[in-house]
């Protein structure tokens, strides 16, 4: 399967790419990033042929649709590292919360967030990569908390590879920023940004798309690629657990194969609901997708008003620290989907010129026959947490975010699969809080006090990391990044 590019060919680039191409040079022409130049149908028989399958054998099946061009024997290393996950017969338990509710685990990697589910297998297979081509890659990432932690354990140690980690100083819960800033690979560096994650990702897609400073780069023979969501190499490892956790409804009687569920995605960047997107284009039967927003609710004004309007807006640090995003870079992959490169050129050229654009009436009809969204605030959340507890699930306040979803934008009774992307480890002072009205908790304090109420044990992993080294303690303005990466390479 070729790639293309969402805005269009500049002239100077390939019209279209490889699946290897894409994913080690993400940023394409004018800006813009790569997609399918289709995307594979399934067939309706799809799921039942997958009603027991393995999680690796479903996902080499899905990947395989795709056709691209990565040896069957790597991509079959790169899924035996969902073994390492906390049960490797099932790295995404499915739990029932209520009668017509379940939530999908996807935090039971090494880093307790969902990003492991991506990045677990993309590290390995970008490196196989690099190694087969005999070149150097910089890898740079932006974090709004889990991206990080997920993309530094990936590579650490892999050949081939430097990674460059920027997270927004403040920006993340205090376990997160452990789990960054004590990683003492020597091909990682860590670097705390003033400012917020857009600052970060903005920085990472200016510097990927510098010829300046690609060249560098090239004169140190190191290329560039990225671990963000702008990188397809991760997106096509987020569609295939929302068909893994509709078979599971299957497999647990809660549905019967072919009838619609809601999919609750609580969403920051996009990637997970484009993922979403992508499998129910492929095969998966769904109502829609329900998106979850916390108090950056720009998301919400895109879906239910066609408006992304960034004029006047600022980040507004919440208790869902990871999203905290305003400019959600995979939105651009479902306008390119749907509208074509012409028109997604015109609306993200001005988006970066004039902070804002508006789609027309037919174009938000289209996206609203898809999506629905609505907002949680912080204390909303909080009260979602209490209410779960209290019933017997304990979650994390980005999974809080989707029961406003599930209570306000479902138009029929169906069941619904909310997709949990955090482990309660990670944000323990806001969850203690929560629970018991504790103010201003240490994350350690907050984790024992949680650990006992809930009678269950903190994971080894979040323990030891507060009585590791701190090998990262530099924080810059963002007008410094490029010299430190320079410096670090």
């Amino acid at each position: 399967m070729n790639f293309i590019e969402t805005r269009g060919n500049d002239g100077q680039r390939p019209v279209q790419v490889s699946f290897s191409e894409a994913i080690l040079n993400p940023i394409s022409s004018f800006g813009g990033i790569y997609s399918p130049e289709s995307i594979p149908d399934l067939g309706s028989d799809f799921l039942k042929k997958h009603i027991n399958s393995s999680y690796k054998i479903l996902a080499k099946d899905i990947i395989t649709a795709f056709n691209i061009d990565i040896d069957s024997d790597v991509i079959d290393e790169a899924l035996n590292l969902y073994d390492k996950f906390d049960d490797k017969n099932n790295p995404v338990p499915v739990v029932k919360v209520k009668e017509d509710l379940y939530v999908s685990e996807l935090y039971h990697g090494p880093t307790r967030a969902f990003k492991d589910m991506a990045l677990q297998p993309f590290g390995l297979v970008l490196s196989s990569l690099a190694q087969k081509r005999n070149e150097n890659y910089l890898i740079l990432a932006a974090t709004s908390g889990d991206t990080g932690p997920a993309a530094l354990e990936t590579f650490k140690n892999r050949s081939n590879v430097q990674v460059v980690c920027m997270y927004p100083d403040g920006g993340t819960s205090d376990v997160q920023r452990l789990q960054m800033v004590t990683e003492d690979a020597k091909n990682l560096k860590v670097l705390g940004v003033n400012g917020d994650f857009d600052d970060t990702q903005s920085a990472l897609k200016r510097l990927l798309g510098s010829d300046e400073f690609r060249e560098q780069l090239k004169s140190k023979h190191i290329n560039l690629s990225a671990a963000n969501s702008v990188n397809f190499g991760r997106i096509i490892f987020q569609i295939i657990y929302h068909i893994h956790s509709y078979l599971e409804l299957v497999r647990q009687d809660a549905i019967a194969i072919g009838e619609k569920v809601y999919l609750n995605v609580p969403s920051g960047n996009f990637g997970n609901a484009l993922g979403a997107y992508y499998a129910m284009e492929m095969c998966l039967p769904v109502e829609k997708i329900l998106i979850a927003s916390n108090s950056n609710n720009i998301l919400t004004q895109f879906i239910n008003e066609g408006r992304y309007d960034l004029r006047d807006m600022a980040v507004t640090p919440t208790t869902s620290p990871a999203m905290d995003i305003l400019k959600s870079s995979n939105i651009e992959r479902i306008l390119f989907d749907m509208f074509g490169a012409d028109r997604t050129k015109e609306l993200m050229q001005q988006l970066d010129t004039e902070h804002h654009y508006q789609l027309t009436d037919n174009e938000i009809a289209s996206v609203q026959t898809i999506f629905s969204a609505d907002f949680c605030n912080d204390n909303d959340g909080k009260e979602y947490i209490k209410e779960a507890f209290e019933s017997g699930y304990l979650m994390d306040p980005h999974t809080a975010t989707c029961f406003k979803t599930y209570d306000t934008c479902r138009e029929k009774d169906l069941k619904t699969i909310i997709y949990s992307t955090a482990e309660w480890t990670k944000f323990s002072p806001v969850i203690a809080n929560a629970l018991s009205g504790e103010v201003d908790a240490e994350d350690r304090e907050a984790l024992q006090a949680i650990a006992k109420k809930a009678n269950i044990s903190i994971p080894a992993m979040i323990n030891e990391l507060f009585d590791k080294e701190v090998t990262h303690n530099l924080i810059i303005d963002k007008e410094h990044i490029e010299s430190e990466i320079l410096n670090f390479i």
